[in-house]
């Protein structure tokens, strides 16, 4: 989980530095963010901050799946290296959505994401059953 964390403190450095270069190369104004709308925005500015608000919702599933398996003391080697898995491809997803932002390759890696959390909570509910 923690590597899930970190994933989300870069990519929330990256979006805040992102932001205040591009206001301060006069490319947007600092009005914009009062109500995050008016100006056109720089296509990075776009891409980072899509990326971060997307760090609040599949690992969201993911951190209550993992908490379930460390607060029930359950072990399933199958759990882990899925959330290995999952987190190798969360880390693909950011890279590609905020560099070249290939739509059919982060659409792969977020699809492997999505089917690593379905696996880590169908492999809970049998473990528990």
């Amino acid at each position: 989980m923690f590597m899930m964390v970190l994933l989300t403190f870069i990519v929330g450095i990256i979006t805040v530095t992102v932001r205040i270069k591009n206001v301060k190369k006069g490319k947007m104004s600092r009005k914009y963010f009062r109500l995050m709308q008016g100006d056109d925005l720089p296509d990075l500015v776009t891409k980072t901050t899509r990326n971060f608000n997307n760090q609040f919702e599949l690992p969201v599933l993911f951190y209550v799946v993992c908490t379930l398996f460390i607060s029930l003391n359950i072990r399933s080697e199958f759990a882990l290296y899925t959330a290995i898995v999952f987190v190798i491809s969360r880390y693909l997803h950011a890279v590609i959505h905020i560099s070249y932002n290939n739509v059919m390759h982060r659409m792969i890696s977020f699809f492997i994401g999505f089917i690593c959390i379905l696996a880590m909570w169908v492999n809970l509910l049998i473990i528990q059953s």
